[in-house]
């Protein structure tokens, strides 16, 4: 297997995490949200990444201390910038509902996250794959607005109350909001390229293996936006007796068990865009991304989201159609 047949499988194998964590954040209770998500942030953001980075990177703390001030502050600014990306997502979805904000930020973290590290790169509308990845994040976003009205569709069968006008607004521009910061987080992992070279060049880390190391910085920045909130979240609610509340022990699973599938997804994506070369952020993300929206819809299926919405179900089908060209025509893009 070269190391691009192995990087596209690493990604696919990515997006399943990425598309099956979201399972977990049906079993909070009795927990309070505040509660879960500093549980949840502390395993996906600190806890996990640091220990696969130091099993695979052993000097992994030395390589950080070499690294220069900067690199390390822009990295992890640029997680903190997602992580106020995620804490609109949810404010989001309370305005607009899951299936439009889901929608809107996820097309435009995939075509933002993607665009942005190909304009970096030297030469980039030279490259003799920029209009294949051009017309691949195009596919991908016209792919995701699809599954996204089959969403508002099956939601409108489901449920007769709706918001007003100004709340639908207000939460579309907030989802807009969002998903741009959350294209941060793949460009964190760009400028956190110096750490993994640092590791490969002066502490023998593979490539492949290196890329943890980059993620340890970026989500210190997140962790900080993600598990700040959180604990604002319980000191202003007063909510602390939450994690002494009887019969949490299956919240307490899931908290664990959906940090650690969330960060599986990056830190596989991560070494599999490494072995992409320089191109790998750039169609990746996209594609990690994609099959993750698809992967989703495919347990939402099982779970019965879409009984007796038998139209907007036939639109899936033409969306994740779409998807599933636009990942191939993304894939062939670095062959």
């Amino acid at each position: 297997m070269n190391d691009y047949t192995l990087a596209i499988f690493l990604i696919l194998f990515a997006s399943f995490f990425q598309g099956t964590f979201g399972l977990g954040m049906k079993n909070i209770a009795p927990l309070k949200w505040e509660a879960w998500w500093l549980i949840q942030s502390l395993v996906a953001m600190i806890v996990v990444p640091v220990a696969w980075a130091l099993f695979v990177v052993p000097d992994l703390f030395q390589v950080i201390q070499e690294t220069p001030p900067y690199t390390l502050f822009i990295a992890a600014f640029y997680g903190l910038l997602w992580g106020i990306g995620g804490i609109l997502f949810g404010i989001s979805v309370e305005k607009t509902g899951i299936s439009i904000t889901y929608g809107i930020v996820m097309g435009l973290a995939a075509s933002v996250g993607s665009m942005i590290p190909l304009f970096q790169i030297e030469g980039a509308f030279e490259q003799p794959s920029f209009p294949i990845i051009l017309a691949g994040v195009i596919l991908l976003l016209i792919g995701v607005g699809i599954t996204a009205v089959a969403g508002v569709k099956r939601d409108q069968l489901n449920t007769k109350n709706s918001s007003g006008n100004k709340s639908i607004k207000n939460g579309v521009l907030i989802a807009v909001t969002s998903g741009i910061l959350s294209a941060s987080l793949n460009v964190g992992f760009i400028k956190a390229g110096p750490v993994s070279s640092l590791a490969i060049e002066s502490y023998n880390a593979s490539m492949q293996n290196a890329s943890l190391a980059s993620w340890v910085v970026v989500l210190i920045g997140g962790f900080i936006m993600n598990g700040g909130y959180a604990l604002f979240l319980l000191i202003k609610n007063n909510s602390w007796s939450s994690y002494k509340v009887k019969n949490s022990k299956k919240a307490y699973f899931w908290a664990v068990l959906t940090g650690t599938f969330w960060f599986a997804a990056l830190g596989v994506y991560g070494q599999g865009a490494a072995l992409m070369g320089n191109l790998g952020p750039v169609i990746g993300w996209p594609i990690l991304l994609g099959l993750a929206l698809i992967i989703s819809n495919i347990w939402a299926y099982r779970a019965g989201e879409w009984n007796n919405a038998r139209k907007p179900f036939k639109i899936l089908l033409g969306g994740l159609a779409v998807l599933i060209s636009a990942i191939c025509l993304l894939g062939y893009a670095n062959y």
